[in-house]
């Protein structure tokens, strides 16, 4: 399988404060990795690396421009209750999604309005393509913002805590959207919530200033106190129930 993208000796953060220190990463196509660790532990700034938002104090990262460039890279970010509140509708964010190709002062073209229709067909969006974002739902405006993120058909996806703002209604259909997806594009998923992405990811990379990767969708509390990435592990059964450290 070949690599999308290497990260070698990478250092980076913020005026002299490092925030990621020395790792090394390699990201290939159909990987569908969940990047977890605690807040401030640098997961964010690690997809700022890989998008060209950040510049590294040191170490490089190396794109296979064969398959894959900044542009054909599609972004989910975190999302809030304020992101409805622009007056446009889902058609105009969906389409925003090209701007990054075509520059802000770009026309849309009728190819590109068919790209917008087959991705709202996709996405189960026909009845509502014409509503302005201040009526939709959180499920609905996830849905409008992934269809934004893949519209220009990207080889790699990375989402930036979408379980934050999915209906409980869609999330099965959110998860099953990524695995189709993931067929032809590479995905990288930041998430707090370990024991639901483990039924979906195929392995984990915990960042908490270091990075380790970790081949499997199954982790243990020992193996994240062995990978320094102190998050709670939540895990799902007939009783969900969450797994604590052992008070001494």
């Amino acid at each position: 399988m070949a690599f999308l993208f290497k990260i070698k000796s990478l250092t980076a953060g913020y005026d002299e404060h490092v925030v990621l220190d020395n790792i090394d990463f390699t990201v290939s196509e159909n990987d569908f990795i969940g990047v977890i660790g605690p807040n401030g532990g640098g997961k964010t700034t690690l997809l700022k690396i890989i998008l060209g938002l950040l510049k590294p104090i040191s170490g490089s990262v190396e794109f296979n421009e064969p398959l894959l460039k900044r542009s054909r890279i599609g972004y989910l970010p975190q999302m809030s209750a304020g992101d409805n509140s622009f007056p446009v509708t889902v058609t105009d964010v969906i389409l925003s999604g090209l701007m990054i190709e075509k520059g802000v002062a770009g026309r849309m073209s009728a190819e590109d309005r068919k790209k917008a229709s087959a991705v709202i067909s996709d996405l189960g969006l026909e009845k509502i393509k014409a509503k302005p974002l201040t009526q939709l739902s959180g499920g609905q405006l996830q849905r409008v913002f992934l269809g934004r993120a893949i519209i220009g058909a990207p080889r790699l996806l990375l989402l930036d805590e979408p379980d934050n703002f999915v209906d409980t209604s869609f999330e099965l259909d959110f998860y099953e959207k990524l695995h189709e997806l993931n067929e032809r594009m590479g995905i990288l998923m930041v998430s707090h919530d370990v024991g639901t992405i483990s039924s979906h990811v195929k392995s984990f990379a915990c960042v908490n200033r270091k990075l380790h990767y970790h081949p499997s969708p199954e982790i243990t509390n020992e193996q994240l106190s062995e990978y320094n990435c102190p998050i709670q592990l939540v895990t799902h059964g007939r009783v969900p129930h969450t797994v604590l450290q052992k008070h001494e």
